[in-house]
């Protein structure tokens, strides 16, 4: 894929979802209409980041290329360069994998 060229603001994060698992552990294999839509993704971009209360800037702890899971309902979808994407707030994040 070609470098993504947009740049989030202040504490967003723009997130490619990852794909969920078509099929069951047991081998039974889930159609796309009754999949959830995977609470997991990877950071394509971050944004420069936040500032406190003092005016001073303080940076995002997580960077682009981390694997994160976010809430099932956070963020909102955007469709940038043909790609199905997230734009969420580094406080939706609930953590980095890995």
């Amino acid at each position: 894929m070609a470098k993504l060229k947009f740049r989030p603001l202040h504490d967003r994060v723009v997130v490619r979802r990852v794909e969920a698992d078509t099929k069951t552990a047991g081998g039974i294999i889930i159609p796309d209409s009754a999949q959830e839509k995977p609470a997991e993704g990877e950071i394509v971009s971050v944004g420069s980041g936040a500032r406190d209360e003092a005016g001073k800037l303080v940076p995002l702890d997580v960077k682009a290329g981390d694997r994160v899971l976010f809430g099932k309902w956070s963020g909102t979808e955007v469709k940038i360069g043909g790609e199905d994407l997230l734009i969420m707030k580094e406080s939706d994040i609930m953590g980095v994998i890995g």
